[in-house]
């Protein structure tokens, strides 16, 4: 079947051999087409190609079938209200259940390990729950994968994701009107508001005794450079494990509505934590999360702020948070058109 380039996806099948306009051999027959090939072929100038159409080609693989959405659905709202009674606990009693929260790291990170597409769990969440209780499974969830990507061991893992998911535990004893304050915090309200950190590592010391898991809630603020607290930590001095949640804490935060922020799109904050890592955030670990969250953008339906939608079809090398959409009427490079950007991913 005669694809044009732009429609071509990794994984298909070429049936003839590929040329350049200077009878240059550029991918053989029964290649099998990876982004990089594809990226290829745009930069050559290549319009078309001959490629094996599989059943299920060009369908939306990237998004979940929907008796998974419903399991995973009904998983989220589940940790959530677990997460809740979690918070309220601590509050009235300075500690938690650690077989419950165990339960919940236990059976969230058990899906998590089936699921490859972070992008559309991360869509799934984005609704007007509670910004805590969200934001707790999002770090923990976000965690576990940085955590496998940069090749820590299931055990671990299963403590990042655990200690990600507990890392705001002690905003429990933050007084409401500072935690949900709609407005700028003032100096004194963000002193206090700081030590959900202190609170956190004392709540978790006497509900598990883990001095791990104790110190990434005290220490998930600091930052590479020293300009975090508590303790205006630096580099090595910060917990790996800390370093970890730190990233995944701030992807969560900047994509997600607050009470006092609009949350910003998911690929722009890709960005934004790209330039962080060169001072603020451990390089390694957001190098990571870009890595593997940006092929899950392939395939996902986007509003672009011409009021066009559209499907994100390819990955641009040119510009990795720029990538190249496809409306009803055309392909639009988001790295060439610089004044046209994603507004919204929608979740299919």
């Amino acid at each position: 079947m005669r694809v044009h380039v732009t429609d071509l996806k990794p994984g298909d099948l070429l049936k003839n051999d590929i040329y350049n306009t200077s009878g240059l051999h550029m991918l053989m027959k029964g290649s099998v087409l990876s982004e990089d090939d594809i990226s290829k072929l745009l930069q050559h100038g290549i319009d078309f190609a001959d490629v094996e159409q599989s059943s299920n080609l060009h369908s939306n693989e990237q998004n979940l079938p929907s008796d998974q959405t419903r399991l995973l659905t009904n998983l989220f709202n589940d940790t959530i209200k677990g997460t809740e009674s979690l918070f309220q606990e601590a509050l009235e009693k300075g500690f938690i259940d650690e077989s419950q929260v165990d339960e919940i790291v236990s059976t969230l990170t058990g899906q998590l390990e089936k699921q490859k597409d972070v992008v559309s769990l991360l869509l799934m969440l984005d609704g007007d729950i509670d910004y805590t209780y969200n934001h707790s499974l999002q770090v923990g969830m976000l965690a576990f994968y940085i955590a496998g990507w940069m090749g820590y061991s299931p055990e671990e893992c299963l403590t990042v994701a655990k200690a990600g998911y507990l890392h705001d535990i002690g905003k429990s004893k933050i007084p409401s009107e500072i935690l949900h304050k709609p407005g700028k915090l003032t100096t004194e309200e963000f002193a206090e508001m700081k030590k959900h950190t202190f609170y956190g590592y004392d709540i978790i010391k006497a509900s598990t005794e883990d001095e791990v898991i104790a110190m990434v809630a005290l220490q998930h603020h600091e930052r590479e450079d020293g300009s975090g607290y508590p303790h205006g930590l630096r580099g090595d001095e910060i917990h790996p494990y800390a370093r970890i949640t730190a990233v995944a804490d701030v992807y969560s935060a900047m994509t997600t509505n607050r009470v006092y922020q609009t949350k910003q799109e998911l690929i722009s904050v890709l960005c934004e934590l790209y330039s962080l890592s060169f001072g603020q955030l451990n390089g390694e670990a957001t190098q990571e999360l870009i890595k593997h969250m940006l092929p899950n953008f392939i395939g996902k339906k986007v509003l672009l702020t011409t009021g066009q939608t559209g499907v994100i079809v390819m990955n641009n090398p040119a510009d990795y948070f720029r990538p190249l959409v496809q409306t009803s009427t055309a392909f639009i490079d988001l790295a060439k058109e610089r004044d046209i950007a994603i507004v919204e991913i929608y979740v299919q």
